[in-house]
């Protein structure tokens, strides 16, 4: 892809900083300037790619509303860069471009478990600016760019950022500042990938949250409580005298003395007593409003204390992610299902700060295996597409000419003998398969077929010779360790989809022959994992739940044992008293196929049951977001047990979208009124409009109202069996129930 940047914009950073090795100094946040004339060249527009994150100004405001920026990427391969249009920022005559650069990914220094203090592309901030009119560029980055050090003393990804306004620069984004005394920018490397725009939403502040409640540690520091777990960070108004520093510790726990805990988030991070922190130095010039910029924290308290003489007047937190525009909405009459649905919706926005992520503390790290299995999820409550789609591209950048990938993305090489295999890796083929099947886009399967392709036969290549994997994690956070289903099982099972998958993919975009060969290998897989696991009697394995869920969800049971394979998944559910016995993967396949298969009563039941283990026991321990295991034992802020919102979309409102009509062209709906629920409401827009259902029950009577879009189609399916087939418009039915 051609780059839209004029070879006379060059990468600029602070002149003599030097990353001579991974212990290299932390150095303070660069600040540059530029001023110029403006004569109304025609429609202006910024391109900017600053490395890790940048703010950019314009004769003193923010340009834009973005935080977070650029998102991260594998920066040895690609870099993105981001447009602005910038027109009600100039004026004729002088002008001044600034721009301050923060670390961000790119120089993430903080030693860590990940060693991404170790990535090839680390260097310390850079930016490449172009101002165009009319496309044609007016003013590069270069060395006539001024630079100087500021009041943003440090910053770090998992650390934090310490400020000073004593060092604030005065108006530096004035044009008529004097900067004789700032150096001249230095010529710097490229970060060595390819310059793609971005064109993802960004992150952005979507809300402010008020403190729900607020108290004093017995060290006599101040606690706050946001009562919601989240992603973000705290802005703060505070009075006092020059040189008192806040400092703001941030976690999603407290001890017994309810002070606040770091605890078990901060484990895999080799810099104790720096995660985490804010830090504020005042100026000592009235009431002091200060956040952060190039930082972001996973939690639901802040701990503050205070050195000097100063007052927090108040403290607010910043929901921070990626700004997707809403997409769906689920309600009904059950308050449990409700709380559970916003969890998960808390869940997902903080686990998608520019790439979907494990959990905002601990790791940030954009683990495939979690993204996948939330990726319906997402789906249906957010036109999270494209950005999908752009992290792809980081996907496909990890991949080794082998096929193999790592367990996270982006990685600087940790990720890919441990963290991955089939669970994981699958994203590559089911995100542009879930991108397809809701949006009816199949420019990702086009574009990334072949990837696709060597990563199946990459799981060839590590078959036994008789068509079963073995590499991989399992069935993880199961419940009890001792009961999980053995990786071969679920591996082996995506192995199988995937290349049932790519046979599809081939037979959409042409190739014939790859299409029979990777369909052949499908059934091969197929037949092998039959031999090796299914013991007869609608048995698969020891009869897990996983192991059952599994083999009826990727669709390896053969017909004529498919009704006794569910009839021992409901045997396994209900002999562990309607609670869950699996990890994440059984969290996505057991809801999911006892619903198929005439269960949905049981399924609501699994997901709402109150004991532990299950989703609703973490409510009753004050959940506010979903977990990552289902004791209390680790992050409280994970989303990979998320696909229960999509299951509540598909199996209780009863909306689906159609793979042989991709993109809701035409629409499945089939409600199912379990037992305990009154009324469902859900809507989603689709790219042709607002599909909504709204279903009642009262005695036996149901009554479903349905608006299908215009131009559209739906099968609705009622719930005494009846088919009706409807084209856009409003619809009401009315049945009895069985």
């Amino acid at each position: 892809m051609a780059t839209r940047f004029s070879p006379q914009a060059r990468w600029i950073g602070r002149p003599g900083a030097c990353m001579v090795n991974w212990s290299a100094a932390v150095l303070p946040a660069p600040y540059l300037r530029r001023t110029f004339v403006w004569e109304d060249q025609g429609a202006p527009q910024v391109c900017i790619c600053g490395l890790g994150y940048y703010e950019l100004y314009v004769n003193g405001r923010k340009v834009g509303d973005q935080v977070l920026d650029p998102v991260v990427t594998q920066y040895d391969q690609r870099v993105r860069y981001v447009v602005h249009d910038v027109a009600d920022y100039l004026v004729p005559g002088r002008n001044v471009i600034g721009v301050i650069l923060g670390n961000g990914w790119y120089n993430c220094h903080t030693p860590n478990v990940w060693h991404f203090e170790r990535a090839s592309w680390r260097d310390y901030p850079k930016l490449l600016l172009q101002l165009e009119a009319d496309g044609q560029p007016v003013l590069v980055s270069g060395t006539d760019w001024k630079v100087a050090s500021g009041p943003i003393l440090f910053d770090g990804l998992r650390n934090g950022e310490t400020y000073d306004a004593r060092k604030e620069l005065g108006d530096w984004l004035d044009p008529d500042f004097d900067d004789s005394g700032w150096a001249g920018a230095a010529l710097v490397p490229s970060p060595g990938g390819v310059l793609e725009e971005q064109t993802m939403p960004p992150c952005k502040v979507t809300r402010t949250l008020p403190v729900a409640a607020q108290w004093q540690a017995p060290n006599g520091d101040t606690v706050y409580d946001l009562g919601q777990n989240m992603a973000g960070w705290a802005r703060i108004a505070v009075v006092g005298e020059a040189g008192a520093t806040v400092t703001l510790r941030y976690g999603e726990r407290l001890n017994e003395d309810r002070s606040l805990s770091q605890d078990r988030i901060e484990k895999h991070v080799q810099a104790p007593g720096n995660f985490q922190t804010d830090r504020y130095t005042l100026k000592g010039q009235g009431t002091e409003v200060w956040e952060p910029r190039f930082t972001y924290h996973g939690f639901q308290y802040v701990q503050a204390s205070i050195e000097g003489q100063a007052k927090i007047e108040c403290l607010e937190g910043q929901v921070v992610h990626t700004a997707f525009e809403s997409a769906g909405e689920f309600a009904c009459s059950d308050e449990i299902v409700n709380r559970l649905q916003r969890c998960t919706l808390w869940a997902y926005v903080g686990n998608f700060v520019g790439i979907p992520t494990d959990c905002p503390h601990r790791e940030k790290n954009g683990w495939t295996g979690d993204a996948q299995l939330a990726a319906e999820t997402g789906l249906w409550n957010f036109a999270s597409a494209s950005s999908y789609a752009q992290w792809l591209d980081s996907i496909v950048d990890t991949q080794r000419p082998s096929g193999q990938l790592p367990g996270i993305v982006p990685t600087c090489s940790w990720g890919y003998n441990w963290g991955s295999g089939p669970a994981w890796d699958s994203v590559l083929l089911l995100l542009p398969w879930y991108v397809y099947l809701y949006t009816g886009d199949d420019s990702l399967i086009r574009r990334y077929y072949e990837p696709m392709r060597r990563y199946v036969d990459y799981c060839t290549a590590m078959s036994d010779g008789g068509h079963l994997v073995s590499f991989g994690l399992g069935d993880w956070c199961h419940v009890d360790r001792k009961r999980i289903v053995t990786p071969t099982l679920t591996s082996t099972a995506y192995y199988y989809a995937d290349a049932l998958l790519l046979s599809r993919f081939a037979a959409m975009t042409g190739r014939t022959g790859e299409a029979t060969h990777y369909r052949t290998l499908a059934d091969e897989i197929r037949a092998a994992f039959n031999r090796r696991f299914y013991r007869g009697d609608g048995v698969y394995a020891d009869g897990e739940q996983t192991a059952l869920g599994c083999a009826l969800y990727q669709g390896l049971v053969e017909d004529s044992e498919r009704s006794l394979v569910v009839q021992r998944l409901v045997e396994a559910v209900e002999g562990n008293q309607g609670r869950p016995d699996f990890g994440i993967l059984g969290a996505k396949y057991v809801p999911r196929v006892l619903a198929d298969h005439g269960h949905a009563d049981l399924a609501y039941r699994l997901i709402t049951q109150p004991e532990f283990p299950g989703w609703v026991d973490w409510l009753k321990r004050g959940a506010t977001t979903l977990w990552e295991s289902w004791d209390i034992a680790s992050s409280l802020n994970h989303i990979m047990f998320g696909d229960i919102s999509a299951w509540m979309y598909q199996y209780l409102a009863g909306l689906a979208p159609d793979p042989e009509r991709p993109g809701f062209a035409h629409a499945l709906v089939q409600p199912h009124p379990v037992p305990g629920l009154d009324w469902v409401k859900a809507e989603h827009q689709t790219p042709h409009g607002l599909l909504q259902v709204a279903w009642t029950r009262q005695d036996s009577s149901f009554t479903l109202d349905l608006t299908v879009p215009a131009g559209t189609t739906a099968t609705v399916v009622l719930p005494d069996s009846s088919r009706r087939q409807v084209t856009g418009g409003a619809h009401q039915f009315v049945a009895q129930l069985p």
